[in-house]
C-alpha cells in the first residue's frame, strides 16, 4: 500500500518546487481551487467529498492523498466518504452504459452498410 502522509508531503515538495518555477500557473490553480471558499454555498466537507469522488473517477493518487486528508479533516466520517465514493461508481457504471449505446449505435450503422 501507498505511504499517503509521505505521498502528500512529496506532492507539496515538488507543487512548491513548481510554484518557484511557474508561479502564475500554482497562482492560478489555487484560485480555481479556493473559489467554492468564498461563497460556501455547499461547506467544506461537501466540497471535499465531492472531490474525492472525481479523484476516483479521475483516477488522481495525488488528489486522493490530499482531499482525504482534508476531508478528514473537515469532518467526514468513513461513513460518508464510502458514500460518496458509491456515487462516483455509480456514474462511471452509468456512463459506460451510456457509451455502451454508442457502441450497438456503431454496430447497427456498420451492419447497415
Amino acid at each position: 500500500m501507498l505511504d499517503w502522509n509521505a505521498y502528500r508531503q512529496q506532492l507539496a515538495h515538488r507543487i512548491g518546487e513548481l510554484g518557484r518555477l511557474s508561479p502564475e500557473t500554482v497562482r492560478g490553480y489555487k484560485g480555481l481551487s479556493q473559489a467554492g471558499d468564498k461563497t460556501n454555498h455547499l461547506g467544506a466537507k461537501t466540497r471535499e467529498l465531492i472531490a474525492l469522488a472525481v479523484a476516483v473517477t479521475r483516477e488522481c493518487d495525488g488528489c486522493i492523498a490530499v482531499h482525504t486528508d482534508a476531508a478528514l479533516k473537515q469532518g467526514a466520517t468513513q461513513e460518508e466518504i464510502a458514500e460518496a465514493l458509491g456515487v462516483a461508481i455509480a456514474v462511471n457504471a452509468g456512463a459506460a452504459l451510456v457509451y455502451s449505446s454508442r457502441v450497438m449505435d456503431a454496430v447497427s450503422q456498420a451492419g447497415a452498410a
